[in-house]
């Protein structure tokens, strides 16, 4: 017998051998409550991270779900677990096999695994020459509670969607403005993972760091008592930085799950080791989870970078859908997906052709039951040529756009237009500021954050854009690769809360559209929903002149710098229609003011 069939033989007995025994029955674990994650426990074969068979390549796990009431069924990917306790044991080996499934609905879910068994079978788009195995054909059901608005976080929202307009939305109605860390992009570089080390001393002029991990010791003292942690007190550090990030208003972190290969952290990778692109870190992924969850309570939303530029064409050998991707992505999504706020990256700074977007997308779209929304980073003031291949298209849902701050406004303008026309509009993400060497300096170096304020922040909603994150450049202290301490931005965190609690608390935003012409001031942006509300924003203070509607409007000023309510000019009100006067600013008139322009 050849010797690659004798191999094969070998293999396909072996599986079989393994998939015969265990029991069918699964353990269900988790708060079974709408909206949060309940798990699925399996025994099945006993294999381990380096094993062959291969646990991540020659098998493939899924459970369907199936709403009773309404008939909703969805199809999660299972995964590998070891002994089911990794994250504490830090176990490469055992056999229990898992899924995580997010309940959208209160009341009965059935649910049917399949497991199939056979040499590539997970990358197979069907069972082809593969067999059932284990616990394949098991059923069993489960009963959700209806969800509560005041559950923790995110989890009190439900899951974060797009609905065909501008902006994401959440189960409960409201909508979601962005506020958030862009940096440190290494942000799972973190010294207590497990098998987490620096590849490589960081090559990018001015780093200058060496070889380094994140230990986020600054914010120790954030963590509280009742905080997750792993292996008797692990992860307090990185906890509590999340805590202190939430507790500023804000929303979202950006990070990398893939930068060896040549990105510049070295530092963040799923698999087994650095050179191993089809084993996965069982612990370590639990390990993230526990980060994740704790994410997920606090209202922070997950901004998954699959991979940084220089990786478009490594990871598998090329940009495509290759079965390295096809793997990594899959991994990905089987044991994060479940969590309400997702946005998926396709990259950062993504050169990727058009057409291997598409594909990648759509793979990761039908892998994801919850239909995360999905997006791609742009280079530096490419957002109105990277996306024109890809609008419309129907599993894209937004923009992440690196650029000049000053161009935040025409291009959030231009390209909620373009992507509406498309018939598919976006919601419009400014996630990178340059210069990239500063980007968003620390408090000590740049106290009042002017450029970023005027320029990208507010030109960014005023657009009706979505929000933005904030990346850290890599010349000043706290950078975006050795970032320990998000206080180094308080102020950024401060103002930026400002502006978000503007646009909630006193706009229809959604209902409003950028029309800058309306106001005479040179520099102003308008946000309007003409004849009932307006909001304009003054970069360099002064007043303006407003195209009103027929009615009475009454004016409010804001202090985008500090907050707090609107405040009463030298005019309270005014009369449309035409252009009226609006008057000037309650003090600091040579300073940013948003003003609320609101008929009676």
């Amino acid at each position: 017998m050849p010797p690659r069939l004798a191999a094969a033989v070998a293999l396909s007995t072996l599986l079989a051998t393994l998939a015969c025994s265990p029991s069918k029955e699964a353990v269900v674990t988790g708060h079974t409550v709408q909206w949060q994650p309940v798990t699925l426990t399996f025994d099945g074969p006993s294999v381990s991270e380096d094993g062959d068979p291969n646990p991540f390549r020659d098998f493939r796990m899924s459970v369907t779900f199936r709403h009773g009431d309404s008939g909703a069924e969805l199809v999660a990917p299972g995964f590998f677990a070891a002994d089911g306790d990794a994250g504490e044991t830090s176990a490469k080996q055992g056999d229990k096999w898992r899924v995580r499934f997010m309940p959208s609905a209160p009341g009965e879910w059935t649910w049917t695994a399949s497991f199939r068994s056979g040499s590539g079978v997970a990358l197979a788009a069907d069972d082809g020459a593969s067999e059932a195995a284990a616990f394949d054909g098991a059923t069993g059901s489960f009963l959700v509670d209806a969800g509560s608005p005041n559950a923790p976080g995110f989890y009190g929202k439900g899951l974060l969607r797009y609905v065909d307009k501008p902006y994401l939305q959440f189960a409960d109605g409201s909508y979601f403005l962005k506020g958030g860390a862009d940096s440190p992009e290494n942000f799972l570089g973190y010294f207590e993972f497990d098998d987490t080390f620096d590849t490589a001393q960081h090559d990018k002029v001015d780093t200058d760091t060496g070889k380094f991990l994140h230990e986020y010791q600054p914010h120790a003292g954030d963590w509280r008592p009742g905080d997750p942690t792993w292996q008797g007190g692990k992860g307090k550090n990185i906890i509590g930085a999340l805590n202190y990030l939430a507790a500023q208003g804000m929303n979202s972190v950006y990070f990398l799950t893939y930068d060896i290969d040549g990105g510049d952290g070295k530092d963040t990778w799923m698999w087994t080791t650095p050179e191993v692109r089809d084993r996965f870190d069982v612990s370590k992924l639990d390990q993230w989870e526990v980060v994740f969850r704790h994410m997920s309570e606090l209202g922070l939303m997950l901004h998954v970078i699959t991979h940084e530029t220089e990786n478009d064409e490594i990871l598998g050998g090329g940009p495509g859908l290759n079965d390295e991707r096809k793997l990594y992505l899959r991994e990905l999504v089987a044991r994060f997906a479940h969590h309400p706020a997702v946005m998926w990256n396709l990259g950062e700074e993504n050169d990727m052709p058009d057409v291997d977007r598409k594909q990648i997308a759509a793979y990761i779209r039908a892998l994801d039951p919850y239909d995360h929304p999905i997006t791609v980073h742009t280079h530096n003031r490419k957002a109105l040529t990277s996306y024109d291949g890809i609008l419309g298209d129907p599993n894209f849902e937004a923009t992440s756009i690196q650029g000049e701050m000053a161009d935040a406004n025409a291009e959030t303008i231009e390209l909620r237009r373009r992507s509406a026309e498309a018939g598919r509009p976006w919601a419009i993400f400014h996630d990178e500021q340059t210069p990239a060497n500063t980007g968003v300096m620390p408090d000590a170096d740049d106290p009042t954050h002017d450029g970023p304020r005027k320029g990208e922040l507010w030109g960014n909603l005023m657009g009706g854009g979505s929000g933005v994150e904030w990346y850290f450049g890599y010349k000043y202290d706290h950078m975006d690769l050795n970032a320990e301490d998000w206080r180094s931005r308080q102020i950024m965190w401060d103002q930026t809360r400002h502006a978000l609690a503007f646009f909630q608390t006193h706009l229809p935003f959604t209902e409003m559209a950028a029309d800058n012409a309306l106001a005479s001031a040179e520099g102003a942006f308008v946000l309007a929903k003409p004849g009932e509300a307006y909001a304009v924003y003054l970069p360099d203070g002064g007043t303006t002149q407003l195209e009103l509607g027929e009615g009475e409007y009454t004016i409010g000023w804001y202090d985008p710098r500090n907050g707090g309510a609107l405040q009463v000019g030298s005019v309270e009100s005014v009369t449309g229609p035409g252009r009226k006067a609006l008057g000037n600013a309650p003090g600091e008139r040579d300073q940013d003011w948003a003003l609320l322009v609101k008929k009676r």
